[in-house]
């Protein structure tokens, strides 16, 4: 069997598994020292797929040797032996990276650079140098050159570049691609969110926030009942009106009938003045109920008088109040077996229940879930110290963990990363404890009383220190505060332990 044909099937098992999260969340593979497995290389075609870069040389050997490298990768190559065939390729292709030589024949690399900046300042450029012209290498990178490689150079040392250069690509394009969600769909009203879970919500906001009729919002805590109260109070008729939020949960027993109802003067001991209710004050607007199933039995009664007579009776009066405010409830209950148990009135239940929204915990809409970090990142974002994108691993475990509390969980998440990161790229080591894990791995934060062999530790670190920076070798030994050869021995020491296959 072509080994080639086993790495394609490979290949589309593994797109078909990220179409159905629908996000570009990808699997970046952990290298050997020395040798690329077979799974490292299908997982960077997977990554880089789409991607074209253009090789510029005279020298045929080179050429050869750097479309080797890329194809490897997954990239869509092509070659130039001129300045100005190089430029027509540019014409004609989508091109992503360049890597050019400076001793290129006819116009040269230095005015080569000039003229791809001015055609996209997005194409990333790698210049080939040889030995003793250091100065023009700095002076292409001054020119917009992302990098420079020094002739003769090694296989692994292309290798790597080319995979951070790809991953920094993608990064961009991901991050580009969810700002432009954001921006031309980003749901309904406040809501951020286009999964057809949240669509048929926004569906039901819009029918119900033409009419009158009261409406149950049904949801986890954290998952945005007051943002779809609010939702269908300003896309309706009485958008100009009060709209007036109370939290059933927070209100002391003994005064939730005089907030809800009013008083008069005299009424009980400290009501030195009438005060109307909340239901009168909202006037023709919209009165959301939140927390609704904590509302003490004896309340539900006058609550469904309230709303059947559409008149309410301030406390110590005799005379009753007309009101005209739409009613809006919500709860993270289960009004259904409170009912059984009886701690919620049926005949209010019903009341209540003409129109009801149930929205979704967002471990149901996880295809959502990378447009809300990156909306929270903006929002939380210092203009000073942006940080404008989340990294590949970080975004895998936002989207592993199921987030118990919900959207409320992910946004504190995020701004708590925001606040300890440094930018401009928000990864794994910023996020809270309980993300840095990933449940589903054998990876798991140790007990406190654990003992764990040393070795196993070191292990551990040093490979999450190689995911955090993308396979660099050297910054992931200035991350962990070593010499990078003593992180070559290291690894070179992990990988004779490994057992061969």
């Amino acid at each position: 069997m072509n080994p080639n044909t086993n790495t394609e099937t490979r290949h589309e098992n593994n797109l078909e598994t990220n179409l159905e999260t629908n996000v570009a969340v990808k699997d970046v593979e952990m290298r050997s020292v020395e040798t690329r497995t077979d799974d490292a290389v299908e997982a960077s075609a997977t990554r880089t797929a789409g991607l074209n870069l253009l090789i510029i040389d005279d020298e045929v050997t080179t050429r050869n040797l750097c479309r080797d490298v890329a194809a490897d990768a997954g990239l869509h190559v092509h070659l130039s032996a001129t300045t100005e065939q190089a430029l027509d390729i540019l014409d004609q292709y989508p091109i992503d990276i360049v890597v050019t030589d400076l001793q290129v024949p006819q116009i040269g690399g230095l005015e080569l650079i000039k003229r791809v900046r001015a055609l996209n300042p997005e194409i990333a450029v790698i210049v080939l140098t040889q030995y003793g012209t250091i100065e023009t290498a700095i002076e292409a990178t001054r020119l917009g050159a992302t990098d420079f490689i020094t002739k003769p150079f090694h296989v692994e040392e292309m290798r790597t570049k080319l995979d951070r250069l790809v991953h920094s690509i993608e990064t961009d394009q991901e991050n580009r691609l969810l700002r432009e969600q954001l921006k031309s769909k980003p749901g309904f009203g406040g809501f951020v969110g286009i999964s057809p879970r949240m669509q048929r919500v926004y569906k039901l906001i819009q029918k119900v926030a033409q009419h009158n009729y009261p409406v149950l919002i049904l949801g986890e805590s954290g998952t945005g009942k007051e943002l779809v109260a609010r939702s269908i109070h300003f896309s309706g008729p009485r958008k100009n009106k009060t709209f007036a939020p109370v939290d059933c949960s927070s209100l002391v027993p003994t005064l939730i009938e005089s907030e809800l109802f009013g008083y008069v003067k005299g009424a009980f001991t400290g009501a030195q003045h009438t005060k109307q209710g909340l239901f009168e004050s909202a006037g023709d607007g919209t009165l959301f109920l939140d927390e609704i199933g904590d509302l003490p039995i004896d309340l539900q009664a006058k609550l469904l008088r309230a709303l059947q007579e559409h008149e309410v009776k301030p406390v110590g009066s005799n005379e009753r109040i007309g009101i005209r405010a739409r009613m809006i409830a919500a709860t993270n209950r289960d009004l259904e077996s409170a009912i059984r148990t009886g701690g919620f009135r049926q005949d209010l239940f019903f009341r209540l229940n003409v129109v009801q929204i149930k929205l979704p915990p967002l471990r149901d809409r996880k295809t959502d879930i990378p447009l809300l970090a990156t909306s929270f990142l903006e929002k939380f974002s210092d203009p000073a110290r942006p940080i404008r994108a989340i990294s590949e691993d970080a975004m895998r475990r936002i989207m592993a963990y199921d987030w118990p509390g919900n959207i409320r969980e992910l946004e504190n998440a995020i701004e708590r990363a925001v606040a300890l990161g440094s930018g401009p790229i928000l990864h794994v080591g910023d996020l809270p404890s309980n993300l840095q894990y990933n449940s589903s791995s054998t990876e798991r934060v140790p007990d406190v009383d654990d003992l764990v062999p040393l070795e196993a530790l070191e292990r551990r670190a040093i490979f999450r220190a190689l995911r955090e920076t993308s396979g660099d070798k050297l910054a992931a030994a200035r991350l962990l505060g070593i010499g990078k050869t003593t992180l070559y021995r290291k690894l070179k020491q992990y990988e004779a332990g490994r057992p061969q296959a």
